[in-house]
């Protein structure tokens, strides 16, 4: 069980932001994309140097490497504030199904990208394993759009804007997990490490919120739906604080190409939690493509 820490941190990872990213499509029609964004990086780096200090005994990793720190940094500013942005951008307006169909394709960009960078290599069972996670995520997600009006919430123009945004989402997500691992190489603690990324991309999206003015009008529109707030304050934990740190472990302790892949399962966790929260019927398309994702999940356990 201790060799499959990797594995199953990032199945868990898949779980906490199926939650998180619900909550936010929430709070994102009610808040903004752009309000959302700026208060759950602040929240959740602060709830991260909470439990930085009672893991670690100090509320922030001050002696961590500056190679690593470095790397970490850069990977919070490309995972979590332009990743992030447009992902979130994409759950207001196309939803979080379809959102998450462009997010599939994250893994096969790491992975790429880790072959070219890293040098890391697959087996065949492996790239197997890969292979059926994506094709069973497409096949849950593509049925899932023909379910009903909540899967897509634009049309014409903003449609395609939120399919590019969802891409943006995909692209940043994998420079931010190769990033991500190149600064945990040295060996620094997950918790650390995601304390450094949440902690420079809060900086930067705050100063990019100065610089445009908009601080005071962030404050007020949490203010003005405290219901939203809520939401948010959960998806928040859900998400960055306790699915980023879980992401971390399973990017220190297995491959590059694995872990995005398991962290890319939200859309099958999502099927039994929109069946309770929008009463979704579930297809046998649904349970195919689950089927097809689980089978590819075995491959890369074993």
């Amino acid at each position: 069980m201790h060799e499959l820490i990797g594995e199953l941190a990032a199945v868990g990872t898949s779980l906490c932001f199926a939650f998180g990213s619900t909550l936010f499509t929430f709070a994102g029609r009610e808040l903004g994309s752009q309000q959302v964004n700026r208060v759950r990086l602040l929240l959740a780096a602060l709830l991260t140097a909470l439990v930085h200090w009672l893991l670690i005994g100090q509320v922030f990793p001050v002696g961590a490497p500056a190679d690593a720190t470095g790397w970490l940094i850069l990977s919070g500013v490309v995972g979590l504030v332009f990743g992030d942005i447009c992902l979130l951008q994409a759950f207001v307006l196309i939803g979080p199904r379809l959102s998450m169909l462009m997010m599939a394709l994250a893994p096969m960009f790491s992975t790429v990208i880790a072959w070219v960078f890293l040098h890391e290599s697959l087996t065949g069972q492996q790239l197997i394993g890969i292979a059926l996670v994506i094709g069973g995520i497409v096949m849950v997600i593509v049925e899932r759009r023909k379910a009903g009006p909540s899967s897509v919430v634009a049309t014409g123009r903003a449609y395609r804007i939120g399919l590019l945004c969802a891409l943006g989402g995909s692209l940043g997500q994998a420079g931010g997990t190769v990033l991500a691992k190149l600064g945990l190489s040295g060996g620094l603690d997950p918790i650390s490490a995601a304390l450094i990324r949440l902690t420079a991309a809060a900086i930067l999206i705050w100063v990019l919120a100065l610089m445009q003015r908009q601080v005071t009008m962030t404050i007020r529109a949490l203010r003005a739906k405290p219901h939203a707030g809520l939401q948010m304050t959960g998806a928040t934990i859900a998400g960055p604080v306790v699915g980023v740190w879980l992401s971390l472990v399973a990017v220190q302790r297995t491959s590059v190409g694995v872990a995005s892949t398991l962290t890319s399962l939200t859309p099958i966790f999502l099927i039994p939690i929109s069946y309770v929260a929008f009463k979704e019927r579930v297809t046998r398309q649904a349970l195919l493509g689950t089927l097809v994702a689980f089978v590819g999940t075995m491959l890369l356990f074993v």
